[in-house]
């Protein structure tokens, strides 16, 4: 039968959203419900609540999540309840052609999820299942493939970024981008995403890490995370400055992780012969990017897309959390604000202020 819960439903663009009791189905075959402790807000539900990739409406978003399992579907092994989990938008099934080649971000497989919403309001009229997770929720029912197991002790809050914001910049560097130890990396956006591609750097061994950005206090934190070098383009010449330090050659990697076009067009004047650009963070549709094509041949760039990091789930965040626990991962440094969920648009103004890291909604 279906439970009746509490989320926060985007019913216009541009609008509040508004904190109403709706209803979630029980988990069908190969699927988890979970009780969300924790939801980070991320730019990309933003984008969405404010139509810049249009779809359908009334929605559910939020897709950065850590919780309980509390009941799992016929055919699901590996997960039980009481199992913490982090919770997140990918969803794979291990067979397709994208997924045996191990790009599971690209699963071609249409789930039973994809046809039919779990979340529906108290009248029966179905809401949009925002980015495969509605976890701006008390509870989500989501596809096997989307839930990462994690050790009891590691606190929701910070599981909860490992969902997207992590695995995503940190997945750029060592999985997108594979840069090779010594390399010369920037970062453009030292937000959420910006911040682990640093940490991404950092673990890779890159020799010089430098992040980008317009807020001198997430150029400060970039440096708590790992990077060598703080640059605000307000405050002096950054091309003249990577050329420096990089014996006029220009870095090996640039990643965007905002999706402002002036970031995306700006990239190619810092990078190397050989350089490759790494698209991380996703401007609104419509946006397009500029480059010069035959400077790209003659020097041999490349320009990379990454999508979530290219991560794979049940690989990834094991290995994420490892890394955590023995101190060579900042998570709790992420975590800026902590909200209810009647508060959550108040996180999300903090947050398209650039007052934070990461907002996170708790339960």
């Amino acid at each position: 039968m279906p439970e009746t819960i509490r989320a926060a439903v985007c019913r216009d663009f541009n609008a509040p959203l508004s904190i109403e009791s709706v209803t979630l189905a029980d988990p069908g075959p190969g699927e988890v419900k979970v009780a969300v402790k924790a939801c980070a807000i991320c730019h990309s539900d933003i984008i969405f609540a404010e139509g810049g990739w249009g779809g359908e409406l009334p929605m559910v978003l939020g897709h950065e999540a850590a919780g309980v399992v509390e009941t799992v579907g016929a055919g699901v092994k590996g997960v039980q309840p009481g199992d913490h989990a982090v919770v997140t938008l990918i969803r794979s099934c291990g067979q397709c052609p994208y997924c045996a080649g191990g790009d599971q971000v690209l699963c071609e497989e249409v789930f039973p999820l994809d046809r039919r919403s779990p979340i529906a309001t108290q009248g029966g009229a179905p809401l949009v299942h925002g980015l495969r997770t509605g976890a701006f929720a008390e509870k989500v029912v989501v596809e096997k493939s989307q839930i990462a197991v994690i050790p009891k002790d590691i606190a929701f809050d910070a599981a909860s970024l490992l969902a997207c914001g992590v695995i995503t910049g940190f997945g750029a560097v060592t999985n997108t981008a594979r840069i090779p130890a010594g390399a010369n990396v920037a970062v453009i956006g030292c937000g959420g995403v910006g911040l682990n591609a640093v940490q991404g750097a950092l673990a890779a061994g890159a020799r010089i890490i430098a992040a980008i950005d317009l807020a001198d206090d997430k150029l400060d934190a970039a440096k708590r995370f790992g990077a060598t070098l703080a640059l605000n383009p307000a405050h002096g010449d950054v091309r003249d400055i990577l050329m420096t330090a990089t014996g006029g050659r220009g870095v090996d990697y640039v990643f965007v992780t905002v999706g402002a076009k002036s970031a995306i067009d700006g990239a190619s004047q810092y990078i190397t012969k050989n350089g490759s650009i790494v698209i991380v963070g996703m401007p609104p549709s419509g946006v397009m990017g500029e480059f010069d094509p035959g400077l790209l041949a003659a020097w041999n760039q490349r320009i990379i897309g990454s999508k979530m990091g290219s991560a794979r789930v049940s690989r990834d965040i094991p290995y994420l959390v490892s890394l955590y626990k023995a101190g060579r991962l900042k998570l709790d440094e992420l975590v800026t604000g902590r909200f209810a969920l009647d508060d959550i648009n108040a996180a999300i103004d903090s947050t398209k202020r650039g007052e934070a890291l990461r907002n996170v909604v708790v339960f």
